[in-house]
């Protein structure tokens, strides 16, 4: 799903090397900080320092607001809807658009001194730093402005968007002039832009770069209707209300100015329809600091009137106003320090990766923490990219971080599913397919994906879906989510599963799922996708247990469960003869699982002999030639061979990764953490640390030139999965725990939590010896290389280990020159070449 805009990674992993310019951002373990402004990289910028809490997110635009390349506010959920055009209609195909709205950007502070705008662009700036910092949650930003007249002014501001109060953000701004006296006007406001345009109706650049199937859907139209806005200039207030034109949704936005200062000053106060603004002239004389504090609520519905929501909006400042900035601020920084203590990794004695890390982890915190009701965009709100929707990313990148380490979020975002089930059922027979199927791309529960093929048919979904969620119960024991949610999305994706398949008598009663799409979107609308299958049978048999176990734990309920469900229990003993009956795809010849049924038919793409600027290679060959070819956009056996590594020997795992993983392009930015994580396992450390490497700065260094669209949130899920999983050695296969670490050899020392059943557990890996510590709780029972070890509060034990697995020197040999069964030789080739 995810991948590069106008230059992509090469396929081989890049050597491990810091790709940060550390004069423009320094090394700081504990934030990222800017200490030169590039004009020409203000899209990535704009991403880096965005703040967001998981239901508002502000991209990280200057104050002033006129020096953007894309303008950025966003309400998770919040969308617009518009009609699907095909140009050649069929049944079944999605109809009804979704995208997120741009809503109304608070952010904009300006300035003027002696009549003259600050714009960044232009201003000689003596001093320049802004620093977002993961422990308080605050983006600050320190500047000395030199004006054309001579006259230097020191302007520091701070944005925060607050992860104690879902509906509320804090802004401050002062200004000091060091030298002179001089005539000072700001002026505060809450601009409705349209679609991400300024005021001057200029589209930003981010929306005319050429096509890109993965960027976000320009509406030519007007989208929030106004419905009222009103001013209050004795107590600083200023708020809009809107409808979105054809989802009907609504939105109140509200802005509450308190000004500081000791100089003499005049004020006025602005409203219409797309516009509330508060202006502040002031004498300013040297020395005398001008400060403006300006807290902002955004309150959104369905339905609700704007009037109500401006109602919502009032409550939420006049009790910010009383609590004071200082609260907030303290209040944000509590929130965090619970936050890295339960979710923290360290790398002892590699700054530049730490810093990385922290960075990635703290984008997890602002996409999911407040997104209650809701789901977890592909990029938080941070960004336009993908429209603001939602896909399997969260299931399988995100939420194994959550749920081992902030488990309440990873509850909502599976009761965001549930919620989704009817709709599910819904499209399921729309689709002729009994049982449930979640739509691949959605915001409001319909079926987004305009184009079926790498969309609509990757019904992987279901068990994606089904997988988080069982992965959830057996970490935390939440057996009430399980009873009286859970267990219904097993039963649905299973029913979805066992009449989608069929069984073939002629093949020893094999069951087998025909024309679907695995996660490798150039190989699409294929039979028997191994990751399809596995997973399938992963669903089918936990929906099973978890009926079963239900009867067991709880007649009452279970006998609610089979009228709610209208449930035959011979259905179960179907799913489970399903999963028992799977078709896994196995070429003995070459030792390996096909990707399908007919993966191994075709010949491989030459990789090492395509030019760089023609990828990736869905913006530049129609998808038709892709598909003729053995091509990888991203992980797809060896994404299965790490959720579902139970299942395959370390002879097939070594096998499998030795001949897919130069076959795959690393266009998609979900590729490399898995790539990490299994070349850890079997063996190719150095390779390992590479992919993690470039995962690791995928956004930060921009590594697929599409960081501008916003953070690539399943990413930094994976960055964590490669740490915990890959070099940590952590797997939850069955409900039980094991680790078996493979540290990288320049590394001193790895630290990773994982709270389980209530405790957590710290885990200490060094080079020849583990050690494990309860933080919180009482135990936690893991295997250690199959030693089963229970560590208690107030015990810590140390496991001593003999090295870190097995090592394997380069990299994979390539594929081309194999022979297949029949006796026929892979060849390599470039289309078009």
């Amino acid at each position: 799903m995810s991948g590069g805009q106008h230059r992509g990674p090469s396929h081989r992993a890049p050597e491990v090397r810091d790709p940060l310019d550390r004069t423009r951002f320094p090394i700081d373990e504990w934030a990222l900080v800017e200490r030169d402004l590039d004009h020409d990289a203000l899209g990535l910028s704009e991403t880096l320092f965005a703040v967001s809490n998981g239901y508002l997110g502000m991209r990280g635009n200057v104050e002033e607001g006129r020096d953007s390349h894309a303008h950025g506010t966003f309400i998770n959920g919040f969308h617009e809807t518009w009609p699907i055009q095909h140009a050649e209609e069929a049944f079944g195909f999605a109809q009804v658009g979704q995208t997120i709205v741009n809503v109304p950007d608070a952010k904009v502070i300006r300035l003027y001194v002696d009549d003259e705008p600050l714009l960044i662009s232009v201003a000689d700036l003596v001093d320049y730093e802004r620093r977002l910092d993961f422990r308080t949650g605050v983006l600050t930003r320190e500047i000395v402005w030199r004006t054309p007249s001579g006259k230097r002014v020191q302007i520091r501001s701070q944005r925060m968007v607050s992860f104690t109060q879902r509906h509320l953000a804090v802004m401050t701004f002062e200004v000091t002039m060091l030298d002179d006296r001089a005539p000072v006007a700001i002026s505060s406001q809450v601009l409705n832009r349209q679609d991400g345009e300024d005021e001057y109706h200029v589209r930003s650049k981010a929306m005319g770069e050429g096509f890109d199937p993965r960027k976000a859907e320009s509406l030519q139209r007007r989208v929030l209707v106004p419905q009222g806005n009103s001013g209050d200039i004795d107590h600083g207030r200023v708020a809009l209300g809107y409808q979105c034109a054809d989802s009907g949704m609504t939105i109140a936005v509200a802005a509450d100015h308190v000004f500081e200062t000791e100089n003499d000053y005049t004020q006025r106060i602005q409203t219409g329809d797309d516009l509330a603004k508060m202006t502040y002239r002031v004498d300013a004389e040297p020395g005398r600091p001008i400060r403006l504090t300006k807290l902002v609520s955004y309150h959104t519905s369905r339905g609700v009137p704007s009037r109500e929501l401006l109602d919502r909006c009032r409550r939420t400042l006049d009790r910010a106003h009383e609590q004071g900035v200082e609260v907030h601020l303290a209040d944000q920084r509590e929130w965090l320090d619970r936050f890295w203590e339960r979710s923290d990794v360290e790398i002892t004695g590699q700054p530049e990766v730490q810093q990385a890390t922290r960075w990635n982890l703290f984008q997890l915190a602002q996409a999911s923490a407040r997104a209650e009701g809701a789901g977890i965009p592909a990029k938080g709100l941070t960004g336009s990219g993908y429209g603001g929707h939602y896909f399997w990313d969260t299931e399988v990148y995100v939420l194994p971080f959550l749920t081992y380490t902030s488990p309440r979020a990873a509850r909502n975002a599976l009761r965001f599913r549930h919620s989704l089930l009817d709709m599910a059922r819904s499209r399921a027979r729309q689709l002729a397919q009994n049982g449930a199927l979640f739509p691949w791309r959605t915001i409001n529960g319909e079926e987004a994906s305009a184009y079926y093929a790498a969309g609509t048919a990757q019904y992987h979904i279901d068990a994606d879906i089904a997988f988080a969620l069982s992965k959830y119960i057996a970490a935390t024991g939440d057996i009430d989510f399980l009873t009286r949610e859970g267990v219904d999305v097993l039963v649905g994706t299973a029913r979805m599963w066992v009449d989608l398949g069929f069984w073939r008598n002629e093949e020893d009663g094999a069951f087998h799922i025909h024309s679907v799409t695995g996660p490798d979107e150039y190989t699409t609308v294929v039979n028997d996708n191994l990751f399809t299958n596995v997973m399938a049978r992963f669903n089918l048999r936990h929906a099973a247990q978890a009926v079963r176990e239900l009867a067991v734990r709880d007649g009452i309920e279970f006998e609610r469960l089979l009228k709610r469900l209208t449930l035959d229990m011979r259905e179960v003993e179907a799913w489970e003869k399903a999963a028992d009956d799977m078709a896994i795809p196995f070429d003995e010849h070459l030792g390996i699982h096909p990707q399908d049924q007919h993966f191994l038919d075709r010949e491989v793409w030459d990789l090492e002999n395509t030019p760089l600027d023609k990828r990736p290679l869905l913006l530049h060959y129609h998808p038709l030639v892709i598909y003729r070819f053995q091509v990888l956009k991203q992980a797809d056996v060896v994404l299965a061979l790490f959720l579902q590594g139970n299942h395959f020997t370390d002879a097939e795992k070594r096998a499998d990764f030795e001949y897919y993983d130069p076959i795959t392009t690393g266009d998609s930015t979900l590729s490399a953490v898995v790539q990490s994580i299994i070349a850890a396992e079997v063996g190719y450390h150095d390779l390992a640390l590479r992919y993690f490497n470039a995962s690791l700065f995928v956004d930060l260094a921009d590594r697929h030139g599409n960081t501008t669209d916003g953070v690539h949130v399943a990413s930094t899920g994976g960055v964590w999965s490669a740490l915990v999983s890959g070099f940590g050695g952590f797997r939850d296969h069955g409900g039980a725990f094991s680790i078996d670490p493979r540290l990288p050899a320049s590394w001193e020392a790895l630290t990773y939590r994982l709270t389980v059943r209530d405790s957590r557990v710290r885990v200490t890996v060094r080079d020849a010896s583990l050690e494990l510590m309860i933080e919180s709780g009482e135990q936690v029972t893991l295997s250690v290389r199959g030693t089963e070890i229970t560590v208690s509060a107030g015990n810590p034990v140390t496991v001593p280990l003999d090295g870190q697995g097995p090592r394997l020197e380069g990299e994979p040999p390539p594929v081309p020159g194999r022979r297949r069964a029949d006796g026929t030789t892979i060849t390599a080739i470039v289309p078009g070449a």
